[in-house]
């Protein structure tokens, strides 16, 4: 089975999204569960189930703008990811990923369920930290950087128990 990756650099930014829109320009959709082996601010280590596919990702701390950070990827088989998934710490975050492609770039939009219900954001993947790109009109707020908006820390402090 082909790795996704191997290791790199991402550059990404996040934004909160304004209305449901987003869902009639999608070309994809995957449901996502993910549970977090470590959940560390220096480092986690994911382990995902995305549709039919078992992934580990490793992450890196963020650099101090939240725009980039060193991640590591490897596929795994479906089975094994599920019983990775039995040793993770407590709050699995439940999502459905939707692809919709804006411009010369993939927005990834996750719709989040569960104790996150409510809570969508656009991820947009960037080649540098300066590239600009096209910004469609449900694209909300920006918190790139913000780490109560981190997958990692929603397992821990889901969105529904926000004030």
């Amino acid at each position: 089975m082909p790795s996704l990756k191997v290791s790199m650099i991402e550059i990404e930014r996040k934004f909160l999204v304004s209305s449901k829109a987003f869902k009639t320009h999608a070309f994809k959709h995957t449901r996502i569960v993910q549970g977090y082996l470590n959940s560390h601010k220096e480092r986690t280590v994911r382990v995902r189930l995305k549709g039919d596919l078992g992934v580990l990702t490793i992450k890196g701390r963020s650099t101090p703008n939240g725009l980039s950070r060193f991640e590591w990827e490897k596929d795994l088989p479906k089975e094994d990811a599920k019983s990775l998934l039995l040793l993770c710490e407590k709050g699995i975050i439940d999502k459905v990923r939707y692809e919709v492609k804006v411009g010369k770039h993939t927005f990834e939009v996750d719709e989040f369920f569960g104790e996150n219900e409510g809570l969508i954001i656009a991820e947009v993947e960037l080649e540098t930290e300066e590239e600009g790109f096209e910004k469609p009109d449900w694209l909300g707020d920006e918190v790139t950087g913000e780490i109560k908006y981190y997958n990692s820390q929603l397992s821990k402090m889901p969105y529904k128990l926000w004030e």
